[in-house]
């Protein structure tokens, strides 16, 4: 079982820029690949970004290409989502994803956080 918490989220204008933060413990966090999904009001839950278990691989939805940086740190068990140039389309509740393959789809991923608002203001 991996338990994954995540923090960072918050209020921020247009063109802004946040950075989230997913702590896991429980199994090897090294082991799992690790993603982050948005849900916002009326829409579907959407994959935002993915990164391999080392890190050395990484992939974007296209809307956030050249805004949003994934990035982990094994050592400290932890994935990141920097976010920049922040528009109010990208508002939503931001989860973080572990699972054993390296997707873009939800049900590629075993472990899920109970997310974090980011709430972009026009």
């Amino acid at each position: 079982q991996v338990q994954l918490v995540e923090s960072g989220g918050g209020l921020v204008q247009a063109g802004g820029s946040l950075r989230l933060s997913c702590a896991a413990s429980g199994r090897t966090f090294s082991n799992y690949s690790m993603g982050w999904f948005r849900l916002a009001p009326g829409k579907e839950r959407e994959f935002v970004a993915a990164i391999s278990w080392s890190g050395s691989s990484a992939y974007y939805t296209d809307s956030v290409k050249g805004r949003f940086t994934i990035s982990r740190d094994n050592a400290k068990n932890t994935v990141y989502l920097q976010m920049n140039s922040l528009k109010p389309e990208d508002m939503a509740v931001y989860y973080c994803a572990g699972g054993r393959r390296l997707g873009s789809t939800w049900w590629e991923y075993d472990y899920w956080g109970q997310g974090t608002q980011v709430t972009v203001s026009s």
